[in-house]
Parts: structure tokens; C-alpha cells; sequence
């Protein structure tokens, strides 16, 4: 007979506001420190032990699957910088990555090349930085940033030991293997180097983890108690980052001569709500992406982001000469720059493209132009769905841009764009073992012509495209991946991409697994994951929903769900999941959602809306207690995160929250959903509370019967991103897989 989960106790607790007061039973979960509250912890643990014993079998056989579909040797291609590359290797046997490098001489001139052969130097790989003997010594471990000097000398980076997210600056001489005893510091975000790469800019945070100050370290100082500070943000709703332009010459947080690292900052554009730009630097101009409103005489929907230029002289007062519009139905995400080319990301028609201009560009006109008029190269992408994910795209001189393109059925290909020539190579894909791989991208539904969306005209280049793509391989002979557009309860369109087994999936009978996150304008993560086939094989149809609040074609996208249009992210994911049902894609009661972090506001919220819909529900490190959270500033985040969800403080505000807050609105009585909850005791995130406070809530509240199927997993030693290996994630991904087939009750075979 299955054992009674545990019981919490109950303290009384009134909590206020705006004139309104409630009881908080669990309120005393927030004090971490109560040997109650650990033990509570421990008793969930054991619980959903005992709860999943029978599953162990099926864990064991999933993990055994997923491990048979990964390559002995998992590595990244070598990338250039200058005279060196770069790769990244997880050796065999270990669970972390190693960071290592070797100088290439047919890149360095001949009397170099001799003199690195005499030194031993030449092809010689070195280890800059091994997570493992990190992980093996404190038993945690969290790189935060990695910066190599422009010299290539030193490696600047920030390491996390304990899962607090609280980061220590450790910079290594890569001549001596020694860590610098002067250049260490507490509570780093972000870094930057100098062009003397003897100066090191960094940031600080506050105790609420708010990057809030930049200070400028010297590498020969005798100590860091000598570090400048440069800049400090006193409001405490603003956050400070800091990068230097891909030329190496400014750094970025005002605008920072890197070649006088203690001179004058300038300020770029006045502050105003809601405005962002992104500031690189080629030659005579600034390179400025950005949406701070243009003047009335430009046509300009005033959504997303345009590209300006502007000279150093007129940086402070934002006198942009030039003004490149995207143009119809398009919209810039991202830039990147190199010594005679500039790279935008694009979203075309709510679909990701890369393309590159010349530069420098000649406009003698005053008036915007379109981007089509400075004759951009649109990079060949293999699929209508497929993701892009930059490479470091390190070295400004390499006329050459790498990107990782995936999709839910190819693996991952690492392509270089000659941005000269205007062709692409392949450099690496990912193999997949044990799975049906179809050489070439045949199928209609996942391979797409590379034509230029601005012009019809097919030319030779085309064609050289086309062969090279035909190399990549994919899984679509066994699996269907399709875009489908889904009714909102208000008429708003929402994408949802769904994805099956052409030979388990059975229609109207399968069950379905519902992705979802919605927030901070955030794309959903669809790019390849192998993992996913131990679902598939067995007869899951899987399904991402692009709700409001997420990311989108324009920043339009992201503020229709957020703030005082949060609801409207949580009834999107409601509606794609009835739509699953009603289409007679998955059986009417085996749909299953899964969320992360603020992720799960969707489930939470939904759950309570539409108790009936979801059989089975996965919570991981759930934000759930929004209202209560928010209303207290101390802890870490908060104040950054009332952009987003709204400050409580403000009665309208805190009545919107109120109203979709999964913890303060469980209903009583009735059937809920089985639901695995996971958390992290040392979350700086999201407090391992708000998981312990919300399942104490639902077996409070909801019958007793699904109560037993609910069940809390907590990490005793890990924080918000756990930063487990890469077999600690297979398990992890195995154990949730197990409890969907549990509470589903399908065949796991």
C-alpha cells in the first residue's frame, strides 16, 4: 500500500495589502534555516522516492537509451581567434567540459612559425580551464564568463562553487597556469578587457545579486582594494552590464576609450522606459541597434529595432545620420560586426534568418532606407523551423560567421558564412547514434530552397547552396515536425510547433507533452534534442507553444504578455492545449505540460483555470508565489523583475497579480493534475520555498486522493540552473520522462 505523503505544519501568518489581509499558513517555509523546514524537505524527498520505486526499471532503460545515442567524444570545432583556436571537449569519462586551445602557424607569419617551432608551441594543446577538477574540488560547479585577453595572455572568468549564483573573479596567466592572487573578488557579473589587456573592467552586484557598480582592475596592482571605481547605478531598478565592441577599442557600459581606460565616459542616449540599444564600433562610425523613437516624419511602426550610424563626435547627443529600416513584415534581433561586414539577425514573417552588408555602407540621402537597398546576402538556412544559435564569432579581422542551426528533427550543424564570398561550409554535425538519420534534407516539411526573400532571381551561387545543404542530415523519414497557428481566446494567433513519430503516433489516441514559457521575451528552446526520442518512440506527440509574454517577431510580442497582460500568456498555453485535444491530435485526457522557472506561471495559473485539461504536469524550480515574492524587495531580483510582472506595491498591479497567482488562487475541492515538482535548496532565483509552500497548499486544498500524486523533489546542494553533468541531466530528463509515464498510464515500452 502506498505510503501517506507528508503533512506540513501550519503556522498562522496575516499577510496585508492594500487594505485586503490573508492567512499564509506556510509562511515559515521562507526561513531556510528552520531545521523544520529541512526536514519537511527530506521527508518530500523520501516520499517521491517511494513514490517512483516502481519506476526504476524505466529509468534505468531511458537512461540506458539516451546515453546509446551520444558520441564517445563530445566536442565543439576549433574556432579562430587570431592566431589561435579555440574548442571546448568533454573528455571521456568525465561529466564537464574542458576549455583548450593550440596555435595554428599557417596564420602567423614565417618568423613566428619558427620561433613558436623552436619553443615547442607549435600544434601544442593547452588547458586554460577544466570544469572538472573545479567540480571534483568543491563538488560544485558554475563558470559565470569567460574573457580571454586581447593579448591572449590572460583568461578572465567568474566561477560559482557552492549553486548561490554568487560569483567569484578569478583571472589566469595563461604563460604560467597560475591564478592571479591579486585578481580576485566577489559578486562579478560581467567583464571586459582593455586593448592594453593589462586593464580589466567588472561588474559587482549588490546583496539583492543586482549588478549595480563597474570598477577597472590593473593586473600589476599589488591588490584589487586599488580597483577604480568607474560607475555606480543607484537606482535600484536598472542593472549595469558591460562588454567591449567586437573592434576591441570601446567598452561599453557609458562609452569607455579602451585605449584610455580612465578617461572620460559618454553617455550615448539619454534613459528613457522601454528604449534599448546595442552599440558596436567599425572605423569612423557607431553602429547603433536600437528602438529610441525616431522623428514623426519617418514612417515607423515604433515596435522592434532599426539600425543607425552616427559619428564618435555625436554619440552623446544621438544624432543618427543614417537610419536602416528592416522592412515589411521583418524585423532586426541582433548584430554582429567584423572588419568589413555587419551581421543581423532577423525575424522574417516570426521565422529567425541571418544576413550580412558591406561595410562601409554609402547612403547620401537623409531619409531611412530599407535594408533590401544595401543589397544584403540572406544566409541559406536548411528549414521553415530551424533555430540559430550564434557562434563566439571571437576574431573582428575573420571575414567568416559560425552559427549552429538545428531543428526539431536535424541534429545540430555548425556552419561558417564567408561573409566575403557569400558561401557556407559545413564545419561539424552532431551524430546521432541508434536513431533513423536521413542523408539530405529532402522532405518538404523540413527543407527549405535558399532564396533570398528579397528577390525572386535564382543565381549559380543558389545552386552551390543547395548541394552543400544536401550534406546535412535528419531524422524527418521517422519523425514530422509542423507549425500550426492556434486561436487565442481574444482572436490572437499563437504559433505552436508540434512534433511525432511518423510510425508510434497514433491520432486521438497518443498523449501529449505541452512546452511552454512566456516571459522576459524569451524564444522557445525547439532546437534538436535526442532525448526527446525516447518519447516520441513511444508514441508522445510533443508540442511548443509560442504564447505572448515570450519571444516573437517584434518586442510587440513579449509586452502583450507581460505586466498587466500576463493573463494573456496563461490563456494562450490553455488554448494551444485545447486545441492538441479538439483537432483529435493527442487523447482527450492523456495531455501532460512541462515548465521551467517563471515558465511554470503558465502551468501553475492554468491548473487552476482549467483544472480539467492537464492529466500530468512537471514544475521545475517553479516560480509560483509570484504576489507574496514580489511584495518583498529584500530578497534577490525582485525590483528587476517588476518590469516584467508588475509591481505589487501598486494596487492595480497587485489586483492583476491576484488574480492569476497559481499559489494564491488553488481552489477547494476537486481533482488536480499528478504533478512532479523539482526545486534547488541553495535557488538564489526562486526560493525553494515557493515549490514547498505550493504542494503543502495543493494537498491542503484539493482532494486527498490526488494529493498522493503529487510529489516535491529538492536538490539539498544545487542552485536555480543545478549544473549537474551531462549524465546527471540524462538522468534528471529520464526520472521526469518515468513520471509522465507513471501518471499517464501508457505503455513505457
Amino acid at each position: 500500500m502506498q505510503k501517506s505523503p507528508p503533512l506540513a505544519k501550519k503556522v498562522p501568518f496575516k499577510v496585508s495589502a492594500h487594505g485586503r489581509t490573508w492567512e499564509d499558513l506556510y509562511r515559515w517555509m521562507s526561513n531556510t534555516n528552520d531545521p523544520d523546514f529541512v526536514q519537511y524537505l527530506q521527508e518530500e524527498n523520501a516520499y517521491a522516492e517511494a513514490f517512483m520505486a516502481d519506476t526504476v526499471d524505466l529509468q534505468n532503460r531511458l537512461v540506458s537509451e539516451m546515453r546509446s545515442r551520444l558520441p564517445t567524444n563530445i566536442s565543439t570545432p576549433p574556432e579562430r581567434w587570431g592566431p589561435w583556436l579555440y574548442y571546448q571537449c568533454i573528455p571521456e569519462g568525465k561529466e564537464f567540459p574542458v576549455l583548450y586551445r593550440r596555435l595554428e602557424p599557417d596564420k602567423v607569419g614565417w618568423a613566428a612559425s619558427v620561433l613558436n617551432y623552436v619553443r615547442g608551441q607549435t600544434g601544442r594543446e593547452e588547458i586554460l580551464l577544466d570544469w572538472n577538477e573545479v567540480a571534483e574540488r568543491y563538488g560544485y560547479v558554475h563558470v559565470g564568463t569567460c574573457r580571454v585577453s586581447p593579448d591572449h595572455r590572460f583568461l578572465a572568468y567568474t566561477l560559482d562553487t557552492t549553486g548561490s549564483e554568487w560569483f567569484n573573479l578569478q583571472v589566469k596567466d595563461l604563460r604560467t597556469g597560475c591564478i592571479l592572487p591579486n585578481l580576485q573578488a566577489e559578486g562579478v557579473v560581467s567583464l571586459a578587457w582593455a586593448q592594453d589587456s593589462r586593464t580589466l573592467f567588472y561588474t559587482l552586484a549588490d546583496k539583492n545579486q543586482r549588478p549595480y557598480s563597474v570598477l577597472c582592475a590593473n593586473i600589476g596592482a599589488s591588490n584589487n582594494s586599488d580597483d577604480t571605481v568607474v560607475f555606480t547605478e543607484s537606482d535600484s531598478r536598472f542593472c549595469v552590464d558591460i562588454t567591449a565592441t567586437k573592434d576591441g577599442k570601446f567598452i561599453t557600459v557609458y562609452l569607455i576609450d579602451a585605449m584610455n581606460p580612465l578617461g572620460q565616459l559618454r553617455k550615448i542616449l539619454k534613459r528613457m522606459s522601454d528604449v534599448q540599444l546595442f552599440v558596436e564600433h567599425h572605423d569612423e562610425f557607431f553602429y547603433v541597434l536600437t528602438n529610441a523613437p525616431l522623428s514623426q516624419s519617418v514612417e515607423w511602426s515604433g515596435e522592434g529595432y532599426y539600425l543607425a550610424r552616427c559619428l564618435f563626435d555625436n554619440i552623446e547627443l544621438a544624432k543618427f545620420q543614417d537610419v536602416v529600416l528592416p522592412g515589411e513584415d521583418m524585423s532586426f534581433q541582433d548584430m554582429d560586426v567584423f572588419s568589413g561586414y555587419l551581421v543581423l539577425s532577423i525575424c522574417k514573417e516570426g521565422l529567425p534568418m541571418l544576413c550580412s552588408i558591406s561595410l562601409p555602407f554609402n547612403l547620401d540621402r537623409k531619409a531611412p532606407v530599407e535594408l533590401k537597398e544595401l543589397n544584403p546576402w540572406f544566409f541559406p538556412m536548411p528549414s521553415k523551423l530551424c533555430t540559430i544559435l550564434p557562434g563566439s564569432n571571437h576574431d573582428f579581422m575573420n571575414p567568416v560567421y559560425r552559427a549552429v542551426l538545428s531543428s526539431p528533427v536535424m541534429p545540430d550543424v555548425i556552419v561558417d558564412y564567408d561573409l566575403s564570398r557569400r558561401k557556407v561550409s559545413t564545419v561539424h554535425q552532431e551524430e546521432v547514434l541508434c536513431a533513423s538519420v536521413l542523408s539530405g534534407l529532402t522532405s518538404s516539411d523540413d527543407a527549405e530552397k535558399p532564396v533570398d526573400p528579397l528577390a525572386s532571381k535564382k543565381s549559380n551561387n543558389t545552386d552551390i547552396q543547395e548541394v552543400e545543404m544536401q550534406r546535412w542530415k535528419s531524422v524527418s523519414e521517422s519523425y514530422c515536425c509542423e507549425r500550426k497557428e492556434v486561436i487565442s481566446y481574444d482572436g490572437v494567433r499563437i504559433p505552436l510547433t508540434i512534433l511525432y513519430s511518423k510510425e508510434a503516433w497514433r491520432q486521438g489516441q497518443s498523449p501529449g507533452l505541452l512546452h511552454g514559457y512566456g516571459a522576459y521575451g524569451e524564444v522557445l528552446d525547439i532546437s534538436w534534442c535526442p532525448n526527446r526520442l525516447s518519447l516520441l518512440d513511444r508514441g508522445w506527440l510533443l508540442a511548443f507553444a509560442d504564447v505572448r509574454g515570450g519571444g516573437g517577431s517584434d518586442s510587440s510580442w513579449h509586452k502583450s504578455g507581460r505586466g498587466f497582460d500576463k493573463e494573456n500568456s496563461i490563456h494562450d498555453f490553455a488554448a494551444c492545449g485545447k486545441y492538441l485535444v479538439k483537432e483529435g491530435l493527442i487523447h482527450q485526457d492523456q495531455l501532460c505540460a512541462i515548465g521551467y522557472s517563471a515558465g511554470c506561471i503558465l502551468m501553475g495559473a492554468a491548473i487552476n483555470m482549467y483544472s480539467d485539461l492537464f492529466r500530468a504536469v512537471i514544475l521545475k524550480v517553479p516560480f509560483l508565489d509570484i504576489c507574496n515574492t514580489l511584495l518583498d524587495p529584500t530578497l534577490p531580483l525582485t525590483t528587476l523583475d517588476y518590469e516584467e510582472f508588475g509591481n505589487p506595491q501598486m494596487l492595480p498591479q497587485f489586483e492583476t497579480m491576484m488574480r492569476y497567482s497559481p499559489y494564491d488562487n488553488i481552489p477547494s475541492g476537486g481533482c488536480h493534475p499528478s504533478t512532479l515538482v523539482t526545486a534547488s535548496f541553495l535557488d538564489s532565483r526562486v526560493g525553494v520555498w515557493e515549490a514547498a509552500k505550493w504542494v503543502a497548499k495543493v494537498r491542503d486544498y484539493r482532494c486527498s486522493s490526488c494529493s498522493r500524486s503529487v510529489i516535491l523533489r529538492t536538490d539539498m546542494a544545487a542552485g536555480h540552473f543545478s549544473e549537474g553533468g551531462y549524465s546527471q541531466h540524462i538522468e534528471e530528463t529520464a526520472y521526469d520522462y518515468a513520471f509522465l509515464m507513471k501518471r499517464g498510464e501508457i505503455c513505457s515500452d
